[in-house]
Order: C-alpha cells, then sequence, then structure tokens
C-alpha cells in the first residue's frame, strides 16, 4: 500500500480518495416484491460482483484478503465475529492471518462516541479462497438474507496492484496504479459502471 497507494488510507470511500478507479452498479432493477432468496435483482448482484472479480484474480495470482472488524462491543463479539473469515478460507492458511488494531473512529451513531477497528490480513492465492460464497453474502448484508457479513472487505492483487471492494448489493470499486491495467475491465463491463460515476470515470481512460 505504502508503495503502490501513498496517502490512500483503506477505507471508504476508496474510489473518491484515489484518481484511478472504476465504481461498478452491482443491483438494478430492485423491486419490493424481490422480498426471497435467489431473485433476480439478487442473482443480478452476485453475478456482476463474481463476473467482475474473476476478471482481475486469476486463480494463481497472489493477493492480500483484508477484513475490517468493527468492535462496536468493546470485544466481547470479536471471536464471534472471526467465525465469518474461517468460513471461507482453508484451516491451515488462518496460522498465517495477521492482526492489527487500528486508531479509535469517533462515529456519530455510536452512543460510546468512538469504536475501534480490527483488521485481519491473509497472504494466499485466489484458489485458496472461497470468493464466491463471501462475495455473495457482501451482496446480501443490507438485503435481509442469509448468509450475510457486514465487515468491509479488500481484495489486494500483489501482481496486478489493484485493489477490489465490493461494499453491498448496490455497487463496487476498483483501484489500480495505472489506467492500463484496468482498461479491458472498463471495456468489457462499460454498460456496467455506474452512471453518477461514469463522466468522472471516462476521463480517466480517454
Amino acid at each position: 500500500m505504502h508503495e503502490n497507494y501513498p496517502n490512500l488510507e483503506l477505507r471508504p470511500p476508496l474510489f473518491y480518495n484515489w484518481d484511478i478507479g472504476i465504481r461498478f452498479e452491482l443491483g438494478v432493477g430492485w423491486t419490493r416484491e424481490y422480498d426471497y432468496p435467489n431473485n433476480p435483482y439478487v442473482l443480478g448482484c452476485y453475478k456482476r460482483a463474481i463476473t467482475l472479480f474473476e476478471s482481475q484474480h486469476s486463480p494463481t495470482e497472489d493477493i492480500f484478503v483484508v477484513i475490517d472488524v468493527n468492535d462496536f462491543d468493546k470485544g466481547k463479539k470479536l471471536k464471534h465475529q472471526l467465525k465469518n473469515f474461517s468460513s471461507y478460507v482453508k484451516k491451515l492458511l488462518l496460522f498465517s492471518l495477521k492482526h492489527q488494531e487500528l486508531p479509535y473512529i469517533f462515529s456519530e451513531d455510536d452512543e460510546e462516541g468512538a469504536y475501534k477497528t480490527h483488521r485481519f490480513t491473509l497472504k494466499c492465492k485466489t484458489s485458496d479462497f472461497k470468493y464466491v460464497p463471501l462475495l455473495k453474502a457482501i451482496c446480501n448484508k443490507d438485503l435481509e438474507l442469509k448468509p450475510r457479513i457486514f465487515h468491509r472487505v479488500y481484495f489486494i492483487n500483489i501482481n496486478r496492484k489493484t485493489i477490489f471492494r465490493v461494499y453491498d448489493d448496490r455497487g463496487c470499486d476498483l483501484l489500480a496504479t495505472s489506467p492500463a491495467t484496468i482498461r479491458d475491465v472498463y471495456n468489457r463491463y462499460n454498460d456496467w459502471i455506474l452512471d453518477y460515476d461514469r463522466p468522472e470515470i471516462n476521463k480517466v481512460f480517454n
């Protein structure tokens, strides 16, 4: 991060804090009738999230999977929350899991006024991680569907020097150190780009 993304903090909103990136729309055509699992809306979210991830992460590439767990309960439920991580990776790899406590962050929504974030980082191959169910769980987080995961999850591709994050069913961010690195995905999935940010994105690639 220090070499490739100087002065960028790994926290939302990634897209607006870096000059080279794409924001894609995942969920399209939601209606109140779609309150059941595997409805057309959520299947569309899954398809786009998985397709975009696989376009930037081949099975043999080295990646960092970073999960930020906000500790609102002062550590009381932290151990339980970690089970979300172990569900998606081989148990042997968990021995190389790195832990870091980030400084307290002020939150107006938190009665305590501030919360601590625990950052867990795992270096592995794309093929070592069950990214399909994890991406689905992230998409599910605001849809009241299970399984779901509320933590912020980042995929950092070491080989391509990209950062990929699905924030929920609405969309995802893809950052790069050079437009050339992600020009192919910009061209191939141009119809999926979020129209609100399209003018700024087009400036980067045109």
